[in-house]
Parts: C-alpha cells; structure tokens; sequence
C-alpha cells in the first residue's frame, strides 16, 4: 500500500509537506496547554497573582488560537493531498486497464475491475486522509503525552505502563483477525456488483425467460455473503470499543483515586494532577486514534493488493520496443502466414494453419458455420489478441512489430456487437475521425444508408444519442456504427457480421455503396448470408478453425462441400442457379 501511495503521490508532495507541518504544529500547541494551564493553577490562581493569570490567560488563547490555525490548516492539505493521490491512483489504473489486451482483461473480469478502481481506491484515499492526519498525530501525542506526564507526576507514571499492554494486544487481536476479514469483504462486493452487472446487461433475457425470481435469488445469496462478513467485522468493532473504553476510564478512575491521596498529602499540587489527567488522556486518545488506524489499514491494504494485482498483470499484447516505421508502409497488404490461435487455458486450439493473402481493392469474405473462428481471425489482425503460433504480415511486415496504436489506426472496424457512445450521432461518426467535417460525416452516412433516418430525426446528425444507443433500432445501430469506420478511410475495412440486423434491400444497397468507395482498401467481410460475400473477391471458408476452402462462389459452389452445404441451406437449388 505504501508502495502504491508513494508512486502516485507525485505532483502533491508540497500539500503533502504542510499537512506534517502543520499537524505536527498543533500537536504541539495541544501538548503545551495543559502546563499553561497547570503553570496559571499553581502559580496564579493559588497565589491570587493577577498579572500572572492575564499573561498566562493570554498565552492560552494565541496557542489555542494558533492550534485551531494549524489545525484547519492540516485538515485542508491533507485532504487535497488525499484526493489528488485519489486522482492520480483512478488515472494510473484507467491507463494500465488500457493497455491490457482483452484477453488480460478477461481473466480478472470486467466487474472486478471496476470495484478495484472505484471501490478500492477510495478506501486506499481514506486511509492516506486517516494516515495524514492520525498516524503522524496520534504517536506525536503518545510519546509527548508519555514526556510530560512524566515530568508533571513522576509518581503516577506506573498506571501507564499499567494500561499500555491490555490496549497492545487489543491492537493486536484487530490486526490478526481484521486483515482476512477486509480482503473477503471486498471480494463479495466484487461477487454483487457482477451479479447486477449481469442482471443489468441481460435484463432483456432474464424477463424473456421469466428468470426475475432466480437472478433475485442469486443476489440475495451474494447479499447475504457481504452482510454475513461485515457482521463478523462490525462484531469485532462492537468488542474492541467498549473494552478499550473500559481500559480508558479505569485509568482516569486509577489516576484520581490515588492522585487524589497524594495531593491530599502534598505530594502532587492540583495544577500538575489536572494536567497529568489531562496528559493521561491525550495518550490514550492516541492510542484509540491508532485502533482507529488498525481498522483502516487492514481494509485499504487489502484493496491496495487487489489494485497491485491488476498493475503486476503484463499485457500480452505489447509494443516493440523499437517498432518499425508504418509511415514507409503502403498498407492493405495482409498475410496469413501459417497462423494458429488458442485461448488462454483452452485445451483445443480455435484456429489451425491459417495462410492466405489479400491486397487492396479486394474484398476478402469470411464464412463458416458457429464457433468456427471467424471473428477471432479477424481480431487478430487489430491485434486484440496475438497468434500463438505463424505470422500476420502487413506490407510484408509482422504486425507484432509495428506499435498498436499505428496498426490500429489503418484499420475500420465494425465489430459484431454495433455500440454507440453516449452523445450525438455526429460525435459517434466522429469516433472514427475527430477532426472530420459535417460534410464528411454525411457523406459517411449516406454510404452507410443511414442519412434516411438521420435525416428524418428533428436535430439530425446532432440528436443525442442515449447509453449504449437505446434510442435507436439494432440495424439504425449497426449503419452508425460502419458510418463509424467508413469516415475513417484507413487502408483496411474489418466488417464482422455487420450486416446481419438490416434488410436484403438496405444490405445490397450498403454493399454498392461501400464498394464502390473502398476499391484502394483491403476489406474482410464476416458474414453468415451467402448473399452478403456472393460478388467478394475471395471467400475463405472455415470448418472447426481449419480452411476447408478458398475461392470465389463459383469456384467454390463446385470444389469446396461445406460452403456447398451452407449455400444450400439458405437458397434453393434453382436461386442459386
């Protein structure tokens, strides 16, 4: 956890440095009150000195006032010390999530990755807020307390070192048993954040399938887990209080009834007594302080282990160290050299001995049967994922040595599942180029055949676009989304199964517009209608992650059965004719 704080700490250390400052400024103040007001009861008021109690009255009040100053004054930086370590901790963490390959990403899974940059860095802020203010002040008051109730009342000194120990092995008992405790409650709030992530993002399905009763029941048993485990924590803060208080006010009670005695006998004047009782409470404060502090840490040193978690994870899918300049590349020349592909822990592998070539102006169709590989061919190219075994070449160079943001930058993409971001329509088209004009935002719209219904709406290309597109049709959402990539004009198009929510008319009508606009880009079309690759260039057919075939529809309608099988499945004979 420290580790963690003291590398995103940067850019705060000033604010950081007057929060000690200023602590340790009224720790002090705090600390030399009770000899003032010790000094004023013995030697002032005892006396009846006047000019005495008015000077010592008036010392009272600047340090009182000066620790209120100070006081205010920690507070204050401590807090923007706290917060911009928040900041910088979110921002560390959303970049290396960033960098991380899907892949990576999968393996902690998406809720715990949230509950680890929201959730757990909060408690991480929490305890460097605490840290700030409590860990520096509290052993301040400990060992001060400790020197100058010693040098008031050597003779009650013993019912300190009477307290200490019961109060240590409490601090103990809380740091042994509350670490465990803390690292199994943040992994239940990850187990019920992704059950209503998931309930959130199936709600369709979940209704469609009258399965409210059995999601609310899984909820209960995630709920029931959390409240079962911060139970057991707040029972161990029920116990810890009240014994700690119990120590606390013996204490005070061991200290009046004897120093009492001796103030009786004259041992102890009433000044250095009032002040030894009040020093005998600023260190056990302290020491409360501090079973405060073992209460937080425990939890946000949990949460900083599952935020390192995520920041010890090395993409495997990284850039060069010296990458090749993509600026002497032409771009759309691609090769499949020999690729294979296996996911992470998967006994078999999804895509066997891939080898084909493809160059611009052609268009490279994709088609195959469920769970033959298709979309992970092409999620290849992009690099979300890299091959296990072979090559991908761009313009005869390997794509794993060019930097994936240039790679990436060739490439429009139409992925499976059309998402819209939450904005206007212009600013969704933008994605794919920022600085492009409304003229070539329209432009993009009407070769995605999606101007119609744009047009149509009462703002037009600036209406608002709701959370993850809700307020638009599926096949309104997959048009916006190649208008997305269209206006992008890169050097290769990845189209994967994106025409599959429009109709045979707005689909042939796309595909002549698209085609007759992309003829100097590489295009690889992912698709289950025939009728969508018919007139493509080449179409590789995939069986179990194998090519069973490659050729135009002709040629393949007589050498290649499966492509034979999947036509005959949605023509006739005499359509195909």
């Amino acid at each position: 956890m420290f580790q963690l704080i003291k590398r995103n700490i940067k850019g705060f250390r000033l604010p950081m440095i007057l929060s000690v400052v200023t602590l340790v400024v009224h720790a002090v103040m705090d600390l030399y009150l009770p000899t003032i007001n010790a000094n004023l009861t013995n030697n002032g008021m005892a006396r009846g000195d006047i000019p005495y109690i008015i000077r010592m009255g008036a010392l009272m009040m600047g340090a009182v006032a000066f620790s209120t100053i100070a006081m205010i004054g920690s507070s204050y930086f401590s807090s923007k010390t706290a917060m911009g370590l928040g900041k910088n901790m979110r921002e560390e963490f959303f970049r290396h999530v960033q960098s991380l390959s899907k892949g990576d990403i999968d393996k902690v899974g998406t809720a715990s990755l949230i509950t680890r940059g929201t959730n757990d860095v909060q408690q991480v802020t929490n305890a460097a807020v605490m840290m700030l203010r409590m860990m520096l002040m509290a052993p301040t008051m400990f060992i001060g307390g400790i020197v100058m109730a010693w040098q008031k009342c050597p003779q009650l000194a013993w019912i300190i070192l009477c307290a200490l120990p019961p109060i240590a092995l409490l601090m103990l008992y809380m740091l042994k048993n509350g670490l465990p405790l803390f690292k199994s409650i943040q992994k239940k709030v990850d187990t019920v954040n992704q059950v209503v992530r998931e309930y959130l993002s199936g709600i369709r399905v979940i209704r469609a399938f009258c399965k409210d009763t059995y999601e609310t029941e899984r909820f209960d048993i995630a709920n029931l887990d959390l409240k079962e485990v911060s139970l057991k924590v707040a029972r161990m803060l029920a116990f810890m209080m009240p014994v700690l208080m119990l120590i606390i006010n013996a204490t005070n009670i061991a200290i009046v009834w004897i120093g009492g005695h001796y103030m009786l006998d004259g041992k102890v004047e009433v000044g250095d007594l009032t002040a030894f009782i009040t020093y005998v409470s600023m260190i056990l404060i302290s020491l409360m302080l501090m079973s405060m502090m073992f209460v937080v840490l425990p939890r946000a040193s949990a949460s900083a282990d599952r935020i390192n978690e995520v920041f010890h994870i090395e993409s495997t899918v990284a850039d060069p160290e010296s990458a090749a300049d993509i600026r002497a590349l032409r771009g759309g020349y691609v090769t499949f050299d020999d690729v294979s592909f296996s996911y992470p822990g998967a006994d078999m592998p999804v895509l066997e001995h891939i080898s084909f070539s493809t160059k611009p102006g052609e268009v490279t169709a994709i088609i195959g049967g469920t769970g033959c590989g298709k979309s992970t061919l092409i999620n290849l190219l992009p690099r979300f994922y890299d091959a296990t075994e072979g090559r991908i070449l761009l313009d005869g160079v390997d794509i794993r040595e060019l930097k994936q943001a240039e790679l990436r930058a060739k490439i429009g993409l139409v992925p499976q599942k059309s998402f819209l971001f939450t904005g206007t329509i212009a600013d969704n088209v933008r994605y794919g180029k920022q600085d492009a004009t409304d003229e070539e935002v329209t432009e993009a719209l009407k070769t995605a055949q999606a101007y119609d219904f744009v047009s149509e709406m009462d703002e037009g290309i600036h209406t608002q676009v709701t959370q993850g597109g809700t307020n638009v049709s599926g096949g309104q959402r997959q048009r916006l989304a190649i208008a997305r990539a269209l206006v992008r004009k890169p050097d290769i198009y990845i189209f994967d199964d994106s025409f599959s929510a429009l109709d045979f008319q707005t689909d042939a009508a796309l595909r002549k517009a698209l085609f007759a606009q992309i003829h100097d880009s590489s295009v690889f079309i992912v698709a289950q209608r025939v009728s969508t690759i018919m007139n493509a260039d080449r179409i590789i057919v995939l069986n179990d992650g194998v090519i069973a075939g490659t050729g135009t529809h002709a040629e393949l309608m007589k050498t290649c059965e499966v492509y034979r099988e999947i036509v005959y499945s949605q023509h006739s004979e005499s359509e195909v004719g």
